[in-house]
């Protein structure tokens, strides 16, 4: 991938404008993999025609599946059954994509054939064992490089529905468990710590596949058969997060976001900012296919510091760079506890927001799961992304408000996500162009 670096200057005045932001990655991921699997025809609209996402439909046409694209943000899945996958001696190339990596390695643990998963650089140094390692005691034998990728799953085992009790809360490890589980033997449970996003279990529930939860509990046994539906996919939360801030934060801003998945495991941030004294407006609120969706109004409204409550940081997890730019704009200080899975996300995103933040006059003190930071002013600087694309979209905020332009190194990983950001995002007054 080529490097991209990104210049972002304080913006002219006031943002302004509605905004339809890309489909969410997370339903778009699951509803390729469940459509795969089912029986008969999926239509899928609203898909996100991210990398992360073309990646796993691509991993799936290797497998024997056939797409059709009638349109962009649209996908015809021609499910084969949750048989009718065809091993391929080539690798299957994840990309960026650790919810596509994680997830297919559950799918996969159960065919009959072998399979390798492969990442990009930075897939390829993220920690594994915590999926694999559960798949082992349901009977998957998979090899990894010292617990990071490439996986190499071997195909013929015969799997055993486990009670599980993950250590940490991470709606990525539940949904692998869970597809393994539709091909145990016998019951798949998974326990967790604090309740995570439940789009598996509500796909499954409507592809037809019996199932059991509750916030932070799911059950499924295995022998039953998925069966097609329609999905339409709501517009991502984690890639409106990017514009309820930056309207937040610039004086005088008037930002609509329409048809935003509002999944309650999801938007943590939400609450975060209102605690910090934000003004965001829930309209037109209806539900599509067991989600609530809804158009957020996001007004200028100056910002305090809070210290954010531990119970709803695992509803936030990929939002926190964002919040890290709102609690330098806000006034007073903001402690962040509870958030060390940031350490495992596409980059440390703990020690590279602190990084950035601090090579921008920021005040901030990193801690080992979290950060504390005291607002005021923000100067221009250079700063790393790390080629992690929630990173290199928040600075991109910072540079809305900061006392000259800040330069962002390795974007080009923002088109796994969302892609088209830069366009939408000058779209509404943002000040947003490449470097050099």
């Amino acid at each position: 991938m080529t490097r991209l670096d990104w210049v972002s200057r304080r913006a002219a005045g006031a943002l302004h404008g509605d905004l339809v932001v890309p489909g969410d990655k997370s339903v778009s991921h699951r509803a390729l993999m469940f459509g795969a699997l089912a029986e008969g025809t999926t239509h899928i609209r609203g898909f996100l025609e991210g990398e992360d996402t073309r990646a796993t439909a691509a991993i799936l046409g290797k497998l024997g599946v056939r797409f059709d694209t009638p349109a962009p943000g649209e996908r015809v899945v021609h499910g084969v059954g949750l048989h009718g996958l065809r091993g391929t001696d080539e690798p299957l190339d994840c990309g960026n994509a650790g919810t596509g990596m994680r997830l297919l390695a559950g799918l996969l643990a159960g065919q009959g054939f072998d399979a390798t998963l492969v990442g990009d650089a930075s897939l390829s140094g993220r920690p594994m064992r915590r999926v694999t390692d559960p798949l082992g005691e349901m009977g998957a034998q998979i090899d990894t490089n010292d617990g990071k990728p490439p996986l190499r799953i071997h195909g013929g085992r015969k799997l055993k529905g486990i009670t599980y009790k993950s250590p940490v809360a991470s709606a990525q490890i539940k949904s692998a468990l869970l597809l393994a589980g539709l091909y145990a033997e016998g019951t798949t449970e998974v326990i967790e710590p604090h309740p995570t996003r439940d789009y598996t279990e509500s796909m499954l529930k409507a592809f037809g596949w019996p199932i059991e939860y509750s916030p932070g509990k799911a059950k499924v046994e295995g022998g039953h058969v998925l069966r097609a539906v329609d999905v339409d996919v709501p517009a991502d939360f984690s890639s409106a997060a990017f514009f309820i801030v930056a309207a937040c934060v610039v004086p005088g801003s008037l930002v609509r976001l329409k048809g935003v998945g509002l999944n309650p495991r999801r938007t943590g941030l939400l609450a975060a900012l209102e605690l910090m004294g934000a003004d965001i407006g829930v309209e037109n609120e209806r539900h599509s296919g067991g989600e609530v969706i809804a158009d957020l109004v996001v007004r200028y409204r100056p910002l305090h510091g809070v210290a954010l409550p531990l119970d709803i940081v695992p509803d936030m997890i990929d939002e926190f760079p964002a919040l890290f730019v709102a609690a330098a704009c806000a006034e007073g200080m903001t402690t962040i506890r509870g958030a060390a899975e940031l350490r495992v996300k596409e980059s440390d995103r703990i020690a590279t927001m602190a990084n950035g933040l601090k090579a921008c006059g920021v005040l901030i003190d990193e801690l080992p799961d979290g950060a504390i930071i005291r607002g005021g002013p923000i100067g221009g600087g250079s700063v790393d992304s790390h080629g992690d694309h929630r990173i290199a979209m928040s600075f991109a905020i910072a540079g809305l408000v900061a006392a000259a332009p800040i330069t962002i190194g390795d974007c080009a990983n923002v088109a796994t996500s969302f892609p088209g950001f830069v366009e939408l995002a000058n779209g509404v007054g943002f000040s947003l162009g490449s470097a050099g």
